[in-house]
């Protein structure tokens, strides 16, 4: 009969390929982890490890190491499932969002969760989007928002709204560089948002990496134009705030927007800020949940979607 405890330490031995640092992590001793071994490779009549410096696994070791995997991620499924089925008013969930997203969307989506499900444990991971595909895909988060498509592999996606990334241009910068003709730039910009109209003009970008910034740049390449940056930044509010000061024009997600609003729930753009949509495809995104295919779903991570969809 396989032993999950067995599985759990041959896993670990497998991925280290050293005793001792296995050992370690599994806080027991080198000799009690190598009579394990012993005692899997005796009951499988077979040799799991090649006995050299460092390990190295066998045929039969690397086959096992693919269903040590499988098993041990089908017994946590097993068991959530049951917990779930007993009361699912209690457990974790794990989400995974970017630092900037998660500030705004977390606000209208984490009161309505907990105030329904207060005994829910909640586990935020924050990071990009390699960072929060890879722990989707390694289970230590059970979901992740982020804009389609989504880099990963076997992940199952869910819809949530539409994103929109737009041109932020100060009056300050109109009155600067096109004075006495400030409105028919305006109108100019809001039929069609070509940033050579802008090619003298001086930017604020988030830094390189970030999305919004890729967008920006292909833009820039697609007009062959090199912008005047007068800033980079990794805070995407501290452009948004430089730019309300008149510094310089950039670019800025409108569901970020809704993070400030008047008593009426409407937008409340900050004065001195022109906001024109880009007529370009990629500045125009879905915002998604994205969860591992196969895995089970549990109540909890099935009703935090339900509760974002109609908050968002």
């Amino acid at each position: 009969m396989i032993n999950f405890l067995n599985l759990e330490y041959f896993l670990a031995v497998a991925e280290e390929l050293n005793i001792t640092r296995a050992a370690k992590r599994l806080y027991i001793s080198q000799q009690s982890l190598s009579n394990h071994i012993s005692n899997m490779e005796k009951e499988f009549d077979v040799q799991l490890f090649n006995r050299t410096m460092p390990l190295t696994l066998t045929y039969a070791g690397r086959a096992l190491k693919i269903r040590a995997k499988e098993l041990l991620d089908l017994k946590d499924e097993t068991y959530r499932q049951l917990a779930d089925i007993k009361d699912f008013t209690i457990g974790q969930l794990s989400i995974g969002v970017s630092h900037t997203r998660g500030r705004f969307l977390l606000p209208v989506i984490l009161p309505a969760f907990q105030e329904k499900f207060p005994n829910i444990e909640l586990h935020l991971v924050e990071g990009n989007s390699f960072e929060l595909s890879n722990a989707l895909i390694h289970g230590e988060i059970d979901l992740m928002i982020d804009l389609l498509p989504f880099k990963a592999e076997n992940v199952e996606t869910v819809p949530i709204c539409e994103e929109e990334i737009l041109l932020v241009v100060p009056d300050q910068i109109l009155d600067r560089y096109f004075a006495g003709r400030q409105e028919s730039v305006k109108k100019e910009l809001e039929s069609n948002a070509d940033v050579t109209l802008l090619k003298d003009c001086p930017y604020l970008l988030i830094n390189k990496g970030n999305r919004v910034r890729t967008i920006a740049d292909e833009i820039f390449e697609e007009a062959q134009l090199t912008p005047n940056i007068l800033l980079e930044t990794e805070n995407i509010e501290t452009v948004l705030a430089l730019a309300s000061k008149g510094m310089g024009i950039t670019f800025y997600p409108k569901m970020f927007m809704s993070g400030n609003q008047d008593g009426s729930g409407s937008v409340m753009k900050k004065t001195g800020l022109n906001y024109f949509s880009l007529n370009y495809m990629r500045s125009h995104g879905i915002l998604a949940f994205g969860c591992h295919k196969g895995r089970y779903l549990s109540q909890a991570t099935e009703e935090f979607i339900r509760i974002a969809r109609e908050n968002i």
